[in-house]
């Protein structure tokens, strides 16, 4: 059996080349904005930018802006000259290489590269044989990272949970032990603030060997966010002032929810989360230019008649494809959504609605989705679910290859020598294009009703979770050091203390 790291390497390598679309092929696209809406949007956030301004609650930051050029009114307002605007989207890399625990090439994060992965701090944890949730605790940390370890189509982890049983201020940074204790894959952290950022971050130069590796080698990419509508409070801007300092990856993502941190409509709705974002990107590259750097944002939309937040309204994926559409129109690294359901169980809505926005992302060509598994409006996470998402993602990868036309795939002469046969079962250029063509299913049944009756008829939630029980019975990642193991743990003690 081959190991968990090359299994990896093979993974990524397969997945950059699925990405990297051949010459032969014309990509699937999916577009809702013309070149003149996409226009009119960046307009609208230069101005929300330069006429209405940010509220800043950080003093660095303040001095960063005032010394480029920004008005620093009364009320820590400060208003964003264009032409910052622009030097910021300038200097931002277009591609990002991410890399593993072991130091494995995994992500390019940019162009039209699509990667998935888990989400992060959910309050409770469904069980689908029980069929009850839980508070999450510690453990569901340390599961869902060897179940993502596990799975093939998950590109990167998060925490998945948020340990209950944790004192609060301690319980990023033992998610983040935790995770890399049960997966090499790299990691999307969230910290309470820039002291438990910073352990995490000692944690990957530990990892790495060196600081000068990991600035090469990027192991964790950072979420942060503001607040909508237009605040940017201390906390928030400390992690991005120390993130663009020590070149993490950062994600500055607001998540203004339409109808009362945002305005209703999408278009105004997309304006001010993008113009939220790049007073973010303008702080991040005064402090350090060309610092690694995902633009986005959380489109949620208020159901007006639930009172709840929807992850899956039709809304929120217009809202969600315009951001990846205007990614694209700046040419830099986006924050992405995938996998993601406002059912509580993982049921046949729970599906079809992970399934469709897993599709949009896809052939969006949005970067870094994450959330898959998530239930509930973001409240709940199911194994099971990231389980059978796994098998939806490679099918939708096999879409995103498109159909290569050549002259051999055109196969005219492959139809000359079979037709006097009468079929193409046995004729070599079957058998030369049969693996390369057809994707095959593991957990989605193809079986005739007599075959899937004699082999249990069993659904594909019962299915998802043998297979989810397998793993976390078979399933080992590779260890860290035993000297690096005993560095992270003096690190994460220290901290408690």
């Amino acid at each position: 059996m081959r190991s968990a790291a090359g299994s990896l390497i093979s993974i990524c390598e397969a997945m950059n080349g699925i990405m990297n679309i051949d010459s032969r092929l014309f990509a699937p696209t999916l577009n809702f904005l013309s070149n003149q809406n996409k226009d009119r949007i960046h307009q609208a956030v230069l101005k929300i930018l330069a006429q209405i301004g940010m509220k800043i609650f950080h003093e660095q930051a303040l001095e960063l802006l005032a010394g480029a050029g920004c008005s620093v009114e009364n009320d820590h307002i400060v208003k964003i000259p264009s032409d910052l605007v622009t030097q910021a989207l300038e200097s931002t890399p277009k591609n990002i290489a991410v890399y593993d625990r072991e130091a494995n090439h995994c992500m390019d994060v940019g162009g039209r590269r699509a990667y998935f992965g888990t989400g992060s701090d959910l309050i409770f944890s469904h069980d689908s044989i029980k069929k009850e949730r839980h508070p999450c605790v510690l453990e569901d940390v340390s599961r869902a990272a060897r179940v993502a370890d596990a799975l093939p189509n998950i590109d990167f982890i998060m925490s998945f949970a948020h340990p209950t049983d944790c004192p609060p201020q301690q319980a990023y940074l033992v998610s983040f032990q935790a995770m890399t204790a049960n997966s090499i894959k790299p990691i999307v952290s969230t910290a309470q603030g820039r002291d438990d950022l910073a352990q995490m971050w000692q944690i990957c130069r530990i990892l790495r060997s060196s600081e000068k590796q990991l600035r090469e080698k990027p192991l964790m990419i950072h979420y942060a966010d503001p607040i909508s509508p237009l605040k940017h409070p201390f906390y928030s801007l400390d992690k991005l002032l120390f993130c663009a300092q020590t070149s993490v990856p950062l994600i500055y993502s607001p998540a203004p929810i339409a109808g009362t941190t945002a305005p209703m409509t999408i278009a105004g709705h997309v304006a001010q989360g993008l113009a939220e974002c790049f007073c973010g990107l303008v702080i991040h590259q005064l402090k350090s230019k060309g610092a690694p750097f995902l633009m986005g944002m959380g489109p949620a939309v208020l159901d007006m008649a639930s009172g709840e937040c929807s992850y899956n309204a039709p809304e929120f994926l217009l809202s969600y494809q315009a951001m990846v559409e205007m990614s694209q129109y700046y040419d830099l690294p986006n924050w992405g959504y995938a996998g993601t359901t406002d059912a509580q169980i993982p049921d046949e809505q729970a599906v079809f609605e992970a399934g469709l926005e897993t599709f949009i992302a896809a052939m969006a060509g949005s970067n870094l989705n994450h959330d898959v598994g998530y239930l509930d409006f973001g409240r709940t996470g199911s194994l099971e679910l990231m389980v059978i998402l796994d098998e939806v993602i490679d099918q939708i990868r096999r879409l995103a290859q498109g159909i290569p036309v050549d002259d051999d795939t055109l196969a005219l002469d492959a139809i000359r020598e079979a037709a006097s046969e009468g079929d193409f079962l046995t004729h070599p250029h079957t058998l030369k294009y049969l693996r390369q063509t057809q994707w095959r299913p593991k957990l989605i049944s193809r079986m005739g009703y007599e075959e899937w009756h004699s082999a249990g008829g069993t659904s594909l939630l019962e299915r998802s979770q043998k297979k989810l029980q397998d793993i976390l019975r078979d399933h080992q990642p590779v260890p860290i050091r035993a000297k690096q193991a005993r560095e992270i743990q003096k690190i994460v003690d220290q901290f408690k203390t």
